[in-house]
C-alpha cells in the first residue's frame, strides 16, 4: 500500500491520500479530540499520535490537522504508519452502529433546500479537493443568514473567511436572493 500526502492551504492540515476508500462518496466525519472520534476506530488511532488537533475523514481521504508547537516532520512518519497498519489489518473505519445522517430532510422549505443542493454540488466537491469540507448548519429566513461549518483544512485555515464571503456568498446570492450572509459555526 502506499499513501500519498499533500499540503493544503491551511498549513496546519495535511491531507493523506490511501489509495482506498476512506468513508465513500457524500459521507464525512470531523473529530476534534479522542473523546469526539468514539465512533471511527480510524480517527483513534490517528489521535493517539502526540501533537495531533483534529481528524477528518472524506470519500478518499484523510486530512490531520496538528498543534501549532509540532513539525510534520515528525509527525507524518507515525501518522503514515499508522493508517498502513490500519488498512492493512482490515478494520473498520467507523463502528457499526454510528448513524448516518440525512443531508436532505424532508421538511426543509424551498429554499434551504436549494441552498443545500447548490452546497452538495458546488461547494463541497471543491473544498474537498483541498482535503475539507463544509456543512450546511441553518438558515435564517427573516435575517437570509447561512450558517456552515467547516471541517478538516477549512478549519482554521487562513483563507476560509475569504472563502465564506467572496467565494459561497457570492455564489448563494446570485442563485437564493433570499440570502444576505455566510457565517461560519463557531466552534464552543
Amino acid at each position: 500500500m502506499f499513501i500519498q500526502t499533500e499540503a493544503t492551504p491551511n498549513p496546519l492540515t495535511l491531507k493523506f491520500l490511501p489509495g482506498a476508500e476512506v468513508l465513500g462518496a457524500g459521507n464525512t466525519a470531523f473529530y476534534t479530540s479522542l473523546n469526539s472520534a468514539k465512533p471511527s476506530p480510524l480517527a483513534q488511532e490517528l489521535f493517539a499520535v502526540d501533537g495531533v488537533k483534529a481528524v477528518f475523514l472524506g470519500a478518499d481521504f484523510i486530512t490531520v490537522t496538528r498543534a501549532e508547537d509540532r513539525e510534520w516532520e515528525d509527525l507524518k512518519p507515525h501518522l503514515l504508519t499508522r493508517v498502513m497498519d490500519f488498512y492493512v489489518a482490515g478494520r473498520p473505519i467507523m463502528l457499526p452502529s454510528t448513524p448516518e445522517g440525512a443531508v436532505l430532510a424532508s421538511d426543509d422549505s424551498e429554499i434551504v433546500k436549494q441552498i443545500k443542493e447548490l452546497i452538495e454540488t458546488r461547494v463541497r466537491p471543491a473544498v474537498a479537493m483541498d482535503g475539507g469540507d463544509i456543512i450546511f448548519r441553518s438558515f435564517d429566513e427573516h435575517s437570509g443568514v447561512v450558517q456552515l461549518e467547516l471541517h478538516g483544512s477549512c478549519s482554521g485555515c487562513p483563507s476560509s473567511s475569504a472563502t465564506l464571503k467572496q467565494g459561497i456568498e457570492n455564489m448563494l446570492k446570485h442563485y437564493v436572493p433570499e440570502v444576505t450572509a455566510v457565517e461560519p459555526v463557531l466552534e464552543d
